[in-house]
């Protein structure tokens, strides 16, 4: 839907401040459908690195998640970013396994999964971190707004520490 609409938007010659939510903001299912020229200006927001920036093409995470894509997922577009978030989420799995040991009960799983604090994602943007506990099972509660300039997302300010409150 967020391509069509950005396609339209284009079709028509109108410039609104588009704002797309983040779960529709791939480059690869959401802004190269609509056209990379039509996207240019959109506001989301991001807690993953945008694995087509070339900023972070030289990190250790990024070259680990490239491998991984190379070895299980020859054919996964490298732009989509649910790709990096898949990666960021089973990472998170394996942390909360391996604090675990050798104790795979439920409990203990359960356990360890909400006591992560200050855990840092693979592919999270710096200073971004999975913090849960026995109350809050969310592990992201920072943000950064981002804007894409035609090519990547680039950001908007400082990580928002409060992008998710309590309700």
């Amino acid at each position: 839907m967020a391509a069509l609409a950005l396609r339209r938007l284009a079709e028509i010659d109108w410039h609104p401040v588009f704002v797309l939510n983040n779960a529709s903001a791939s480059i690869a299912n959401a802004l190269r459908p609509a056209g990379l020229q039509n996207a240019v200006g959109v506001i989301s927001t991001a807690f993953l690195k945008d694995a087509g920036d070339p900023k972070w093409k030289d990190g250790d995470d990024m070259k680990e998640w490239s491998s991984f894509m190379d070895k299980y997922y020859p054919d996964g577009d490298k732009s989509d970013i649910n790709a990096v978030f898949g990666y960021a989420a089973a990472s998170t799995l394996v942390e909360v396994l391996r604090r675990c040991g050798d104790d795979l009960s439920r409990e203990n799983v359960m356990r360890q999964a909400v006591s992560l604090s200050g855990f840092r994602i693979p592919l999270a943007l710096p200073g971004i971190f999975a913090n849960t506990s026995p109350t809050d099972f969310r592990p992201i509660k920072q943000m950064r707004l981002v804007q894409f300039d035609g090519q990547t997302w680039q950001p908007i300010g400082e990580v928002i520490d409060k992008a998710f409150q309590d309700r």
